[in-house]
This record gives structure tokens, C-alpha cells and sequence, in this order.
């Protein structure tokens, strides 16, 4: 990394740190206790894919489409996602989310957003708030290469 400036070398690994952490953070904040986190992982992919096959959902996922076969088990034993089969190939079957699966999601991130809101008006003044504002700006662009 001779190349690479010690500010930017810095500034990559405190930002990675920083988000693992609070990734982590908002993950314990609406955590599901009879869920594992492969499970939440699954039925919020789920969630974004609309009607998906497992075979789709476990490369999304990047694992193997029997691990993905088991979660998905799981997901359908709490009710929370119904298989369907495919009316363009009757072997596959299409996974989407229940109505209590799209109202567990919709609430897991109501309450996510509502901790982070809360926590960014208890916790920072207005100027610090905009200045995350402005960092967020910026990393937009980090996120778009």
C-alpha cells in the first residue's frame, strides 16, 4: 500500500469498523429471538426479491442452495414465507414473503429507524447531524464504484 495515503488507509479501516458495529447494533436493536440471523437474513432477501426461486435466493445470499433450503424450511414453519410453484416451469416453486412475513419486515425496520432516529437527536447536536449528512453525501459516492 505504499501508494495508498496513511489518512486513507485510516479512514478504510475506522469506516469499516464503525459500520460492522453499528450493522451490528441495528440488528440487536429489532433482533427476533426465534429467528437466527441466516433466517432474518433470508426473509429480508426474500422481501427484496419479490417471488424468487431458493436456487436464486442462496446465490443472493452466497450460500449453498441446501443450506438455503433449510432456512427457507424454518421461514415457512413461522408462517412467514409460502412456496408456489412456478407457472412457467411447474418444478421450481417461487418463494415469497406471507402477509405476516412483509408486516414482520416492515416492522423490524420501523423500529430499526425509529432507534437510529432517536438515537441521532438524543446523541448529536444539529451541527452534528449535519455533518454526518455531509459524510453520507460522500460515501454515496464511494458507493456508486
Amino acid at each position: 500500500m505504499d501508494h495508498i495515503s496513511d489518512a486513507a488507509v485510516r479512514a478504510a479501516r475506522d469506516l469499516r469498523v464503525v459500520f460492522s458495529r453499528l450493522r451490528r447494533r441495528i440488528r440487536e436493536v429489532a433482533q427476533d429471538a426465534d429467528l437466527t440471523p441466516s433466517q432474518e437474513s433470508a426473509l429480508s432477501l426474500a422481501g427484496k426479491h419479490g417471488a424468487a426461486t431458493a436456487s436464486a435466493l442462496a446465490a443472493a445470499e452466497g450460500v449453498r442452495p441446501q443450506s438455503m433450503a433449510t432456512t427457507l424450511a424454518a421461514l415457512e414453519q413461522h408462517g412467514l414465507i409460502r412456496r408456489t410453484p412456478d407457472r412457467d416451469d411447474g418444478r421450481r416453486q417461487l418463494v415469497t414473503l406471507t402477509d405476516t412475513g412483509r408486516a414482520r419486515i416492515e416492522g423490524n425496520r420501523q423500529v430499526r429507524e425509529e432507534w437510529l432516529a432517536r438515537a441521532f437527536q438524543e446523541r448529536y447536536t444539529d451541527e452534528e447531524r449535519q455533518t454526518v449528512l455531509t459524510a453520507l453525501e460522500l460515501l454515496q459516492r464511494l458507493s456508486r464504484h
